[in-house]
């Protein structure tokens, strides 16, 4: 049986995957060592580098295809034990900069309507993101995103 998962803003449905076989310790093939992960994302974590940016890196410069698959421990965790969590989630970060950069693209072009539409999705987004972090105790429960000092969060 096959779950289908529906999209967030459209009425159709998403697209069925493969999964990854399950592996509890890393590959024969994997020359690196737990250590060596740790120290590598800690030390692009220092440089600035976004989680995601850290994959992206570890997966073509060392082969190492998904930090949990193959160590057993989420790069999240990883960078939370070290103390170099950010202050603000990833995700909420990217959406903040995405609305912000759309907005800018609506102030120069007011007739726009598929972007209008695009920035109101996106802002209901973070309003959910929003309740989620506040629901979790990330952000206080008082906080609240506001379009106009969104650019300062970035």
């Amino acid at each position: 049986m096959v779950k289908l998962m529906a999209r967030m803003h459209a009425r159709k449905r998403g697209q069925a995957s493969s999964t990854r076989p399950y592996r509890n310790q890393p590959p024969e093939w994997t020359p690196y060592d737990k250590d060596f992960v740790v120290k590598k994302i800690e030390e692009l974590r220092r440089q600035g580098q976004s989680s995601a940016m850290i994959g992206v890196i570890l997966r073509d410069q060392y082969g190492i295809s998904n930090v949990k698959e193959v160590f057993g421990t989420k790069m999240s965790k990883i960078v939370e034990d070290l103390n170099l969590k950010p202050k603000y989630p990833e995700d909420l970060v990217n959406l903040v900069r995405q609305a912000s950069h759309l907005r800018k693209h609506l102030e120069e072009n007011r007739k726009d309507l598929h972007s209008k539409r695009g920035l109101q999705l996106i802002e209901s987004k973070i309003r959910r993101l929003v309740k989620f972090y506040k629901k979790k105790g990330v952000f206080p429960t008082k906080w609240k995103y506001d379009p106009k000092t969104a650019g300062l969060l970035l």
